[in-house]
């Protein structure tokens, strides 16, 4: 079999191994969110503060949407990687096709229901009548092409589970060039507005899912699967679904809680709702890193508990610990004395400006609790550890619940509390996944095939 493109992490230096899994991805996550910062710069100079607000609007809605979506995905890619860690052929193929199977499904029924809620769900969260109808259309042309998101997030999946991250960013980078393209094209040129930056986002996916599966089918004899490996298999959807379902159910359970506090921005008027979205752009920015770290980790953690050594795990882990520390003080200098210029990127309105600086002070202060969220996590995932999915979804709605109305009730503190509550969820998530991790169950976990 020919596996040219496919890496074992069970053997060598787990920092050597984990940094060389991550830059690559993370290159490509930087220019996926660079063609999201293109998409709001585009919107809010060219367009509007309101219709930048009616983005960010959606944001947390379309991920409640997406996230089953993205739950299968990575449920199957850790199905993949700890069959390929303890070198089952033939259950890896199994693992893909039936993976296919399920995240088509799935994918179908989100994006269905998200066009045909999208309109009530708005009007539930008070969104401000002047970025209504805008809003609306952003959600449905977005919900309409969740299955062409969903195809190259599951193909990338299951190649980093299988080792390989650098062909998702090749191919990630000539969707963000058709992305920026299309943006300016539809936009600009056609007067699209929001449907236009929805449309370039869906067609610059539908590129990279197509690109990425020809390669993959080409390049790597699992791709081409085996007849006798295409049937349904209950026991591996089962598995994909088991393992991916508390994922899903982490993320639809930080988007509620995110769309809750987005209700809450809401009541703050357009200023605060534009600052709130331009500062979640910048945050997404800062989140790759640790995001792209943390996919690393589950995929190296994965391969590593199908081959049974978890003495491994726990260096990964502590490689993604340093790296935190290190990451989140270096942010800490453009975040607290640069943020007029940064903010100034997306809109050009100074009080949204003086908001969004003020604000990003407040979260970066956090940063650390962030990183630490992904790594634990991803270690957790990585095992298996299915149960604390759920734990730390709960947890998070908790935080932001629960510290979004006291904090804006008081007075001195007021719109301010909008981002304390961020900061103060960040913190509180990152430390019980921390005290998950160090607990030591995940050890112990039924990782039998």
């Amino acid at each position: 079999m020919t596996k040219n493109s496919v890496n074992s992490m069970t053997e060598g230096s787990p920092a050597k191994l984990l940094l060389s899994f991550t830059l690559p991805m993370l290159i490509g996550n930087l220019f996926q969110q660079f063609y999201n910062m293109v998409d709001s710069i585009v919107v809010g100079r060219f367009v509007g503060a309101n219709a930048l607000g009616s983005v960010g609007v959606c944001g947390s809605i379309n991920f409640l949407f997406f996230s089953m979506s993205f739950g299968m995905a990575a449920g199957v890619g850790v199905v993949v990687s700890q069959f390929f860690g303890a070198q089952k052929d033939d259950m890896v193929e199994k693992a893909i096709i039936n993976g296919a199977y399920l995240l088509t499904v799935v994918s179908f029924i989100m994006g269905l229901l998200g066009i045909i809620c999208a309109r009530w769900v708005l009007v539930m969260l008070d969104t401000p009548q002047a970025m209504l109808e805008d809003a609306v259309t952003y959600m449905r042309v977005s919900c309409a092409g969740i299955l062409a998101v969903a195809a190259y997030n599951g193909v990338a999946s299951i190649l980093r589970a299988l080792g390989d991250s650098k062909t998702p960013l090749y191919f990630m980078l000539v969707s963000c060039v058709i992305n920026i393209g299309l943006d300016l094209l539809f936009v600009i040129s056609f007067d699209w507005s929001v449907f236009g930056v929805a449309l370039a986002t869906i067609i610059a996916q539908m590129v990279a899912a197509i690109g990425s599966f020809i390669y993959a089918y080409k390049k790597i004899s699992y791709f081409r699967i085996q007849k006798h490996n295409r049937s349904y298999e209950k026991h591996i959807i089962s598995r994909c679904f088991m393992i991916g379902l508390p994922i899903a159910f982490q993320n639809s359970l930080i988007a509620i809680s995110c769309i809750f506090l987005q209700k809450v921005v809401n009541g703050f008027g357009e200023s605060v709702v534009a600052a709130n979205t331009a500062l979640g752009r910048i945050e997404q920015i800062v989140q790759q890193p640790y995001g792209s770290l943390g996919t690393a980790i589950t995929t190296y953690t994965g391969q590593n508990i199908g081959a049974g050594k978890t003495d491994r795990v726990k260096q990964g882990y502590r490689v993604g610990l340093i790296s935190v520390i290190v990451f989140s003080l270096l942010m800490l200098i453009p975040t607290q004395f640069f943020g007029k210029y940064i903010m100034g990127i997306f809109v050009t309105e100074p009080e949204v400006i003086q908001i969004g600086v003020q604000g990003l002070r407040i979260t970066s202060v956090f940063y650390f609790f962030l990183g630490m969220i992904y790594v634990a996590r991803s270690t957790l995932n990585g095992t298996g550890d299915a149960a604390f999915a759920m734990i730390n979804g709960l947890v998070e709605v908790i935080g932001r619940v629960g510290f979004a109305i006291p904090l804006t009730k008081i007075p001195a503190i007021g719109m301010w509390g909008i981002f304390f509550t961020t900061g103060f969820t960040w913190m509180l998530t990152g430390i019980i996944s921390m005290i998950r991790y160090h607990k030591g169950k995940w050890i112990y976990n039924n990782t039998k095939m």
